[in-house]
């Protein structure tokens, strides 16, 4: 199994920032994407960013410019820097993968427990 521990989470001001982290442990063969997906109460859980194992970054378009997604593959460690935030990005933030435990198995998508955001002045 795969475990993901999320941290950063917190309550910050208008146009403050945050920096989310999600480690991965636990038996792990590979990890491929990495996301951030985001759920406010009463609507769906939604994508907010994802990344590649390559690199490669992709964002929803209410947060393109505004938070940035990376990550370290040495770690398998995902963080998502939030600046420029918003009452709108209040939200129960959840880390994302997509990875195999062994060689034979095959790839299965694993979520931690969520953090929460809140953006309120």
């Amino acid at each position: 199994q795969v475990q993901l521990v999320e941290s950063g989470g917190g309550l910050v001001q208008p146009g403050g920032s945050l920096r989310l982290s999600c480690a991965a442990s636990g038996t792990i063969f590979s990890i491929n994407d990495m996301a951030w997906y985001r759920q406010a109460p009463g609507k769906n859980r939604d994508l907010v960013a994802l990344i590649t194992r390559g690199g490669s970054a992709h964002y929803a378009d209410s947060v393109k410019g505004r938070f940035t997604i990376s990550r370290d593959n040495a770690k398998n460690t995902v963080y998502l820097q939030m600046n420029s935030l918003k009452p709108e990005d209040t939200a129960v933030y959840y880390c994302n993968a997509n990875a195999r435990t062994t060689w034979y198995v095959p790839e299965a998508a694993y979520w931690g427990q969520g953090t929460q955001v809140t953006v309120s002045s």
